[in-house]
């Protein structure tokens, strides 16, 4: 265990930020895995938007890397193009 109360408080904070990043992380793939089912290419491309919103906001606060997030970007236009 820590020894120094800011030790103490850096593990406290930590962690919260860990949760914090893990939750919005999931909830972005989650989006991309929904965005990534849709058939229909009207939904998709009312989704694309949000979900593009979404993954620059998190490689804006690097929790996930800003290539990852463009790569899932062009990959997602892709697929919305592929629509018929």
């Amino acid at each position: 265990m820590a020894n120094h109360k800011s030790s103490i408080k850096r593990i406290r904070q930590t962690e919260k930020r860990r949760l914090h990043n893990r939750y919005y992380a999931k909830t972005a793939r989650n989006a991309v895995r929904k965005l990534r089912a849709t058939t229909d290419k009207a939904v998709a491309a009312e989704m694309l938007p949000k979900v593009s919103a979404m993954l620059d906001k998190l490689a804006k606060r690097n929790i996930i890397h800003k290539n990852k997030a463009s790569n899932l970007k062009s990959k997602l236009a892709q697929h919305l193009n592929k629509l018929a």
